[in-house]
């Protein structure tokens, strides 16, 4: 007898290849069988039977680009991820996170990045190294994750705060400890070109790191010195570094956002098909949505925030530092905010840390200076100030014409870069999976439903090399997704964010429903998905 029988589904495999419908059979946490007579598998008898007439059956959904580090382990509900179909997902993004770490990095660490991921009461920090946070994943989420080294949070450990090169022996002892993680079973190096201290780093150093990773069969997955002027200059600049080093390339977030990159999301994908036809190994994801969303520290110039978090502060308190950083946001554009003049419409405060601020969140910082009769620039600093950096806002650069030229890429993968945290987050952390089938599928047709499903299953599953998942194929593991594609949507709002999905039944976790007739389940079956030593993830 069988565990799942799950009867006359529309089978979308993740191949891309056209659905046809079968009786599919789950054992122990694989797929024992897809049978398209309907009968073999059946015979079998099962413990629990699905009636899937008229849903569709695909693999379970990997979300290349999560932030969920520490709420993954601190909510393990986790229903943002698994209401959505979500499986898996790849954590350490953006050249930050909190593995490894020794005591006093961790603590700037975990004030740098509240915005991102909170910093919960009473929640326990106990791992310092890679393999110890792999291991705390271990004792129990909601769904799978994997995990990247930043190279941020390395030279944070190593060289320290400062905007400075590093030395040859301190580029050793990054690369030393860039290959333990990736030996303890990360899956490549993420950085974070507008993040402080990643945005420190030249190409050499980059390189070196790059090396390490390819040699141990990983892939760099970096956040761009810029997604506004200089978008093109720094997409460039990371494919040159993966041609001179033979690095796999995976263009995380990838987008041209901001006013002078308005329709040339074709630029871009000029430079991937040259990449490609030379035989670089790249690829891309993306969140189907306008807005993007960061920390407000983010916008900061580097030199404001070189030293770390309290360097920073300081300068936002000391008169002359805070009107230069003021002076060059607004009439300059600084290195924090893609060399783009800040244009304080724009920039909507979506979360806040500290008791008392509540009543920005919501605002943008141009409504908030004319509420209270101020300069957007003293709101912008006081705010900071105020909430010690732990600010998360929107930015509402994007253009839907590229949105939708990069989504239809060969290259192309499903991200959602969802931010968990904040009195307002961005909607993508709940919908954005549900949302890329319901209006790019469904209501435009920019996709078919088999084609879009390859994009958010296996050919994420080709990037981060799983063994055995990311199919609808006997062997493989029973991470799995039933849902209805003509009812399937995104109902999460920029007013209501955290609104579960519809149309979705059932999520399989290793072949637990983490989901069941659309609702959460208690059950925890997910653990970390480790590199291999013959370079495949397990």
């Amino acid at each position: 007898m069988i565990d799942w029988l799950v009867r006359d589904a529309l089978v979308v495999d993740g191949t891309g290849a056209p659905g046809f419908v079968a009786d599919v059979g789950v054992t122990a946490g694989r797929i024992t069988a897809v049978d398209p007579g309907r009968r073999d598998v059946r015979a079998a008898g099962a413990h629990r039977t699905v009636d899937a007439a008229g849903r569709a059956l695909t693999p379970g959904f990997i979300d290349l680009h999560a932030h969920s580090d520490v709420q993954i382990l601190a909510n393990p509900d986790h229903t943002a991820k698994v209401g959505q179909g979500v499986t898996l997902e790849v954590l350490g993004q953006d050249g930050l996170s909190l593995a490894p770490v020794d005591e006093r990095t961790r603590d700037a660490l975990r004030t740098q990045l509240a915005g991102w991921n909170g910093d919960p009461p009473g929640f326990a920090y106990d791992w310092d190294s890679v393999a110890g946070y792999l291991d705390r994943l271990d004792r129990g989420i909601a769904c799978h994750a994997a995990y990247l080294v930043p190279q941020g949070t390395l030279r944070l450990l190593v060289v320290g705060p400062d905007d400075r090169p590093a030395t040859p022996a301190e580029q050793a002892r990054m690369a030393d400890l860039l290959a333990r993680g990736l030996r303890e079973g990360a899956l490549g190096m993420s950085s974070g070109l507008t993040y402080p201290p990643s945005m420190y780093a030249d190409d050499a150093e980059l390189a070196a790191l790059l090396r390490v990773v390819a040699a141990h069969g990983g892939y760099y997955s970096p956040h761009t010195r810029s997604y506004g002027e200089g978008a093109l200059e720094a997409y460039a600049e990371v494919l040159d570094l993966a041609r001179a080093t033979g690095c796999p390339l995976h263009l995380t977030h990838a987008t041209m956002n901001f006013a002078p990159n308005a329709g040339r999301a074709g630029e871009l994908l000029a430079l991937v098909d040259a990449a490609l036809d030379d035989g670089v190994d790249v690829t891309l994801d993306s969140y189907p949505y306008l807005p993007g969303s960061t920390t407000l520290s983010a916008l900061l110039p580097s030199w404001a925030f070189s030293g770390g978090p309290d360097a920073a502060l300081a300068r936002l308190a000391d008169p002359a530092d805070r009107a230069r950083i003021v002076h060059e946001l607004e009439h300059v554009g600084t290195d924090g905010c893609h060399g783009c003049v800040a244009d304080w419409d724009t920039i909507e405060v979506s979360g806040v840390q500290r008791p008392g601020l509540e009543d920005r969140v919501g605002r943008t910082i141009a409504a908030i200076a004319r509420g209270e009769g101020r300069a957007p620039g003293d709101v912008f600093v006081d705010l900071l100030r105020a909430d010690r950096l732990g600010t998360t806002i929107l930015q509402h650069v994007g253009h839907e014409e590229n949105v939708r030229a990069i989504m239809t890429h060969r290259a192309h993968c499903g991200g959602s870069d969802g931010i968990l945290v904040g009195g307002r987050p961005h909607p993508r952390a709940w919908g954005t999976f549900p949302r890329y089938l319901a209006r790019y599928v469904r209501e435009l047709g920019l996709l078919t439903l088999e084609d879009c499903v390859h994009h958010l299953t296996g050919r994420p599953a080709a990037r981060l090399r799983l063994a055995a998942r990311g199919l609808v194929r006997p062997g493989y593991a029973a991470d799995l997704v039933l849902l209805d594609p003509a009812t399937i949507r995104d109902v999460a709002t920029f007013d209501d964010p955290r609104r579960q999905a519809e149309g979705i039944d059932l999520v399989l976790v290793d072949g637990v429903a983490v989901l069941d007739d659309g609702a959460r389940t208690s059950a925890l079956p997910g653990r970390a998905v480790r590199r291999s030593a013959d370079g495949a993830a397990r």
